[in-house]
């Protein structure tokens, strides 16, 4: 059973440890969604979870492109004259 508590001027949810070890819940942002008579609380997935491996294994099983330097030595113009 999980508990209410008062932190500050909002509320918590203690959930007890084998729960949260069951649930995968441990160091991960959770999401809350209210559903009809409770709320679910769920592991917040990473948007963008794996991209960098496959990143890597895309770089490492083609050819390495060449790099645009027109693109990165294009000359950088600073914002100080511009009215904000």
């Amino acid at each position: 059973m999980a508990h209410l508590v008062k932190i500050g001027n909002s509320q918590g949810i203690r959930i007890p440890k084998p729960l949260v070890e069951q649930a995968h819940l441990e160091g991960r942002d959770l999401k809350l969604q209210l559903v009809k008579g409770g709320l679910l609380i769920s592991p917040q997935n990473c948007v963008r979870s794996g991209w960098k491996e496959a990143i890597e294994l895309s770089l490492a099983s083609n050819d390495v492109e060449p790099l645009d330097s027109g693109w990165l030595d294009f000359p950088h113009d600073p914002d100080d004259e511009l009215e904000w």
